[in-house]
């Protein structure tokens, strides 16, 4: 099969199924094949790995995938690229192609079917609307995870990666964080898919904890307090988590505060992971 790494190899698929590019869907194809090389060399995919990749399109990155893992597991929401992909993928008999939305998928289940259950690797490109509720739908619904290997706008993965005090710093930060360790990989230009986007894109690894690095009593209160602390970024921590409906009061939290040698005044935007953790757990204990 003729690498879809090429650009000409894409058009011609294209064209020869007549395919429109849906705004909705965020679609935009790699067109590159030392960026992909590049995403299966740094996933560590190996022969004895399952694979999740989500959003295959017409199957650049699946059919990297499928000669380097035992089983691939392509998720594809747009019906109109389960017929080019079935075309794509012809030679490979160790790729099942779903078409579905990921959020609604029981991969738990794809885990169990596929892989024994034990952890997969997640590979994907994805688009910007979609990328939060994707990451925390994986890390959330306990699926059980080696790596996230991503494909996401620039600043997104920096914000993934961002420590506190810096404008990108924020919910998506700290809740990224206390699941996986990540690392930004590559980072890949506009001229490097077809349509083109307009913003800068960079691969990025989160290799998943088997155990948090902080100790919370109880992670969903924390992170109600996170996002809490986040919602308003110019108020006041004191402020932010009173005003924000997840029923603490002003005293408990200056008292808290204070056993944790923090001003009053500080910012949510200044607290590390541990500190909200410990936060939480003054709090909530």
């Amino acid at each position: 099969m003729a690498s879809l790494g090429i650009p000409a190899n894409t058009i011609a698929v294209l064209q020869k199924y007549n395919f429109n590019f849906q705004k909705k869907f965020g679609q935009n194809f790699l067109i590159d094949t030392r960026v992909l090389e590049n995403i299966i060399e740094e996933s560590s995919i190996m022969s004895t790995d399952c694979v999740l990749e989500i959003g295959p399109g017409i199957g650049t990155m699946t059919q990297y995938l499928a000669e380097n893992a035992r089983h691939v597991i392509a998720v594809e929401i747009d019906k109109a690229l389960i017929p080019i992909l079935q075309d794509t993928l012809s030679e490979y008999d160790n790729v099942t192609v779903i078409n579905d939305d990921i959020l609604k998928v029981d991969i738990n289940a794809l885990c169990n079917e596929y892989n024994e259950g034990k952890p997969i690797k997640v590979v994907a490109n994805l688009p910007y609307y979609i990328t939060t509720p994707i990451i925390m739908g994986l890390f959330e619904s306990r699926v059980p995870l080696d790596s996230i290997t991503i494909m996401v706008q620039k600043e997104v993965a920096d914000r993934m990666q961002s420590g506190p005090g810096t404008k990108d710093y924020g919910a998506l930060s700290l809740a990224v964080q206390y699941y996986s360790d990540p690392q930004i990989v590559a980072n890949v230009p506009p001229n490097c898919f077809m349509p083109r986007p307009n913003v800068g894109s960079a691969v990025i690894k989160l290799t998943r904890y088997d155990k948090s690095p902080v100790d919370v009593h109880d992670e969903k209160k924390m992170f109600s307090l996170i996002r809490a602390s986040f919602n308003q970024r110019r108020k006041t921590l004191v402020n932010g988590l009173t005003g924000g409906g997840i029923g603490v009061a002003k005293e408990d939290v200056l008292s808290a505060l204070e056993k944790m040698e923090l001003s009053p005044t500080v910012r949510g935007e200044a607290l590390t992971l541990e500190q909200f953790a410990t936060l939480t757990n003054l709090l909530f204990g």
